[in-house]
């Protein structure tokens, strides 16, 4: 897998390093969550996963206290002393005080590197890097990851729920004359500051709103060149206000850090932002995260659907803050628990 190229190992690792969450949510799913040693904002990821793994009998996470790993520090990588280290080599290469001799000496004392991360956005990658860099799908990554693992049987289970609802979601959507507008955005929990980003754009970033072929109703707002790359843009309430999206799809709400009912309030009783049609039709929904892995995904696959088209897929039942993942009737589900559940444990 690119930029690493080729890697081998001479058994399956058991002690494993990790830094973003679509690379800690693929060990999960393949049944080695308690191998993680490290993750960027571990508590953050916890709070996250815990509401949608309550849905799933038999899977859980605890990520408290390991070794939040962003940036990562060369000492702490040799005091771990892990088998592989599930990151990508070309995003370490841009944290401060580390250059390639690092990363390799790394990779030849310790452990081997292997993992894709700029593929989210199809991010450039940093100097030293371009020539052996490639772009892959979240799918095509996990399937990578789960060779590492001798875990391909899991892997391909789990693609075929994956692969079957992508198919019922495509093939079910309103045409799209009927489609409705809508915008994928963060608030900051402290301050008047917002960000938004592209839900149609190449990379595993927008694996859960690409699929559902909405107008994203930034692109229009902010005009040439929103589409040209895959960073998030600084949001304003005026430039949101422009946009006027009928769905309002805001990140966040769903860990221990941000409130949704507080977000509606505030949006209600904004001057500017009362005006908008997603407060008016109460289409303002909590979205998870974007740096998502399988797990992540098919869930997030699922609310959104929901929430775009509730006539097709059936009515999002909304998120109550604190609360899981929202129960679903079993017939109005897109993908079977019971199956995920299982695959996650290893009854295949």
């Amino acid at each position: 897998m690119a930029p690493m190229g080729e890697v081998t190992f001479e058994e399956v690792p058991q002690d494993v390093f990790t830094i973003l969450g679509h690379h800690a949510d693929m060990l999960l799913a393949l049944g080695r969550g308690d191998d993680i040693n490290a993750m960027h904002a571990p508590e953050y990821h916890q709070s996250l996963y815990r509401k949608f793994l309550q849905r799933l009998d038999g899977v859980s996470v605890d990520w408290e206290g390991l070794y939040s790993s962003w940036p990562p520090t060369e000492e702490k990588l040799y005091e771990l002393d892990s088998d592989v280290h599930i990151a990508d080599p070309a995003k370490v290469a841009t944290a401060t005080g580390w250059d390639d001799s690092d990363i390799s000496k790394i990779d030849e004392n310790v452990g081997p590197w292997f993992g894709n991360t700029l593929s989210g956005t199809h991010r450039e990658p940093p100097s030293g890097w371009a020539d052996e860099y490639e772009y892959y799908t979240l799918w095509d990554i996990f399937a990578k990851i789960a060779q590492v693992f001798q875990e391909t049987e899991r892997y391909e289970a789990l693609a075929a729920v994956h692969e079957s609802m992508l198919e019922t979601i495509e093939s079910n959507r309103p045409p799209e004359s009927d489609r409705p507008s809508a915008a994928l955005v963060t608030f900051a929990s402290d301050e008047k500051k917002a960000w938004g980003y592209k839900m149609n754009y190449p990379g595993y970033y927008a694996a859960h709103t690409r699929p559902m072929g909405v107008t994203d109703a930034l692109a229009d707002a902010t005009g040439d060149g929103y589409g040209e790359d895959g960073r998030n843009i600084t949001l304003d309430y005026e430039l949101l206000l422009e946009a006027d999206p009928d769905v309002l799809l805001v990140l966040g709400p769903m860990t221990a850090y941000h409130d949704l009912d507080d977000i509606r309030t505030e949006l209600e009783e904004g001057a500017a932002t009362s005006d908008l049609t997603a407060v008016d039709e109460g289409t303002v929904y909590a979205q998870g995260a974007r740096r998502q892995g399988p797990i992540l995904n098919l869930f997030q696959m699922e609310m959104t659907a929901k929430q775009l088209y509730p006539d097709q897929f059936g009515e999002w039942p909304g998120y109550v803050d604190g609360e899981p993942y929202p129960e679903i009737p079993e017939d109005e589900r897109l993908f079977d628990r019971q199956r995920i559940a299982a695959i996650i444990n290893g009854e295949l």
